[in-house]
C-alpha cells in the first residue's frame, strides 16, 4: 500500500516533464489534489486503514502530498518565469507616448450646496451634530410631539421596518438626541439623509435635510427670522425678498413656513413659483414647550427655536434645475456645469 503511494509520486514527476504549459500543470493539479483526485481519495480512505499502520500510512500519505505540491509549484514558477522573459523581449514599451487624459471629477450641486449652508450657519457659532438614519418611532414621532394616533404622521410616508423602528423621515429626530444630552445654551444643525415613500420629479424616496435649532433663555420669533433672513440672503443673495407665512407642525409653536422671491422668475411669476413670485424654502417655528418636556427642560424658563429644509430643494433654486432625478444619473455633463 505504501508503495502505491509512492508510485503516485513517481506519477506526477513523469507527467510534469511532460507538461509543456501552465493550463497542463493545473490539471495535474486537480487529477491528483482535486476533490476527486487520486491522493485525496487515498487520503479519505485513510479511516480504512487499520489502526495499527494508520500513523505510518497517514505519514506517508502526507509526505508524498507536500512532495507533489512543491514539485507543482516549482514547475508553475519556471512557466511564468519563462513567459515573463517572453514578454519582456517581445513587447516593447514607449514610454515617451502621451498617456490617456483622465478628466477631473466635480463636486455634486447638492454637496457645493450643502458645505455652502454648514458654512454660513458655523459663522454664526452653530455646530454640527449627526444621529442614526434607522430611528426608533419614539425620537422620530412621539418625542416630537407625534402621538401614535396624530394625524400629522400621515403628512410623512413613512418607511416601516417593524412597529417601532422606522427609516427617519427627517433629521428632527436628533435634536431630541441632542437635548437629551445637552444642557442649555444650544446652537446646532443637523445635516443628514432621511426617508419618505414619495417619488416624481420634485421628490424622491431618499433625500437630504438640515435641521437647525437654538435653545436659551429669551430665545424669540425675531431672534428665528434675524438668522433665516440672514441665511437666505446668505446662499440667494443680499436682495432676495423672504417672507414668513403662518404653518403647522407638530413640535412648533407658533409655526411659519419661509417664502423667497422666485429666482427663476425674478417675483414676475412663473411655473415655478406657480405665478405668485414666491417659493418656499424651509418650514421653522418656536420649540413646543410639550418638546422641551420630552427632554426634561424646563418650558418655563427656556425657549427655543427649529428650521428644516431640503437641501435638493434649496440646489434646484439656486441653480435652476428642474427636474431632481438629474441629481441621481451621476450624468458628467450635467455635474460638469457646476
Amino acid at each position: 500500500m505504501k508503495n502505491e503511494i509512492l508510485s503516485i509520486k513517481d506519477l506526477v514527476q513523469e507527467e510534469l516533464k511532460k507538461a509543456g504549459d501552465l493550463k497542463a500543470i493545473h490539471e495535474i493539479r486537480i487529477r491528483y489534489l482535486g476533490k476527486k483526485g487520486k491522493l485525496t481519495e487515498k487520503i479519505k480512505s485513510l479511516g480504512s486503514i487499520a489502526k495499527e499502520n494508520r500513523a505510518e500510512y497517514g505519514q506517508t500519505l502526507n509526505e508524498v502530498k507536500h512532495h507533489i505540491e512543491s514539485l507543482i509549484k516549482k514547475q508553475e514558477d519556471l512557466f511564468k518565469s519563462s513567459e515573463l522573459d517572453k514578454a519582456l523581449k517581445t513587447q516593447r514599451l514607449d514610454v515617451t507616448v502621451p498617456g490617456n487624459f483622465i478628466p477631473a471629477g466635480h463636486s455634486h450641486p447638492t454637496s457645493r450646496v450643502l458645505d455652502e449652508i454648514i458654512a454660513v450657519f458655523l459663522s454664526l457659532g452653530f455646530r454640527v451634530e449627526e444621529g442614526p438614519e434607522v430611528e426608533t418611532d419614539y425620537y422620530n414621532f412621539e418625542a416630537l410631539n407625534f402621538p401614535r394616533d396624530h394625524p400629522a404622521r400621515d403628512m410623512q410616508d413613512t418607511f416601516y421596518i417593524t412597529d417601532d423602528i422606522v427609516l427617519r423621515t427627517h433629521t428632527s429626530p436628533v435634536q431630541i438626541r441632542v437635548m437629551e444630552k445637552n444642557k442649555p445654551p444650544l446652537k446646532v444643525i443637523v445635516p443628514g439623509k432621511v426617508y419618505r415613500c414619495d417619488a416624481d420629479v420634485s421628490h424622491t424616496p431618499m433625500f437630504q435635510q438640515l435641521e437647525g435649532f437654538i435653545v436659551d433663555k429669551k430665545i424669540s420669533m425675531s431672534d428665528l427670522k434675524g438668522v433665516l433672513a440672514l441665511f437666505a440672503h446668505a446662499v440667494f443673495g443680499p436682495e432676495t425678498p423672504v417672507r414668513f407665512r403662518p404653518s403647522y407642525f407638530p413640535f412648533t409653536e407658533p409655526s411659519a413656513e419661509v417664502d423667497i422671491g422666485c429666482v427663476i422668475c425674478n417675483g414676475s411669476g412663473c411655473n415655478v413659483c406657480k405665478n405668485s413670485g414666491w417659493v418656499e424654502i424651509l418650514g421653522a417655528g418656536m420649540i413646543n414647550p410639550r418638546v422641551f418636556e420630552m427632554v426634561g427642560y424646563e418650558p418655563d424658563l427656556y425657549t427655543g427655536f427649529a428650521f428644516g429644509m431640503g437641501i435638493e430643494r434649496i440646489t434646484m433654486l439656486k441653480y435652476g434645475i428642474d427636474d431632481i432625478r438629474l441629481f441621481f444619473e451621476n450624468d458628467k455633463r450635467f455635474l460638469e456645469q457646476f
